[in-house]
């Protein structure tokens, strides 16, 4: 199994992510936006965090239309299985992958802090090493990470189990972050194959950076 982590012009995260999963015994490699193809094998697609194409127009509505992405949708709409993390999640939205969008956070601030995370469901392959209601501490890094969506799509996403992650404090209350609907601060599609956060769990992977609470987020899309 690969794990194919997908580089965009402005994408800052690749080899982050390409160590995280490495960590974990996974056989990674680097997919450039103007491939055509995903490498035989792959087991999971990584759309890592960054600033794809400058955050012109607006996050992820350029690198949506990278050649890339044409393999990318086939593979997903496939049953194959994605993580977008950060811009990968806001690239993933605006694709049709996911559903919803990412808006500027509301204090107009770019937010980079560590933050406590609430797993609300663990019945899919991205948290199955986790317990529902544990509380993970990772890493934050953005501007435009205010997750939206319309009241129709939030009980579609409440419905389905698709809400996976909420922003916390570290008692485990709902905590106000930057203007995310309900606080989501991560969600599956309703196949539970494609799954997009604002937190960046390859940042977790060791306690000499704050945390390795990423490790089991991440090691269950691996297992």
């Amino acid at each position: 199994m690969i794990v194919s982590i997908i580089r965009f012009p402005g994408t800052n995260c690749e080899y982050d992510t390409k160590y995280a999963f490495d960590m974990l015994g996974a056989t990674t490699s680097i997919v450039d936006y103007t491939d055509d193809k995903l490498p035989a094998d792959t087991g999971l697609v990584v759309l890592p965090g960054g600033f794809s194409y400058g955050d012109y127009l607006r996050t992820g509505a350029m690198a949506k239309m990278a050649n890339i992405m044409k393999a990318v949708k086939i593979y997903a709409t496939s049953g194959g299985y994605v993580l977008g993390i950060c811009n990968g999640f806001q690239i993933l939205c605006e694709a049709g992958l996911l559903q919803g969008a990412l808006r500027r956070n509301d204090n107009g601030h770019f937010i980079s802090k560590h933050q406590y995370l609430k797993v609300v469901n663990n019945d899919n392959k991205f948290l199955e090493c986790c317990s529902k209601d544990d509380l993970l501490n990772i890493p934050i890094a953005n501007h435009d990470g205010a997750y939206y969506i319309d009241k129709a799509g939030l009980q579609s996403l409440k419905a389905n189990g698709q809400i996976v992650l909420r922003y916390s404090d570290k008692q485990g209350e709902t905590s106000y972050l930057n203007g995310s609907v309900e606080s989501i601060a991560g969600i599956c599609n309703k196949n539970k194959n494609i799954f997009g956060l604002m937190p960046h769990p390859e940042r977790a992977m060791e306690m000499l950076l704050g945390s390795d609470d990423g490790k089991n987020m991440l090691k269950g899309l691996v297992s």
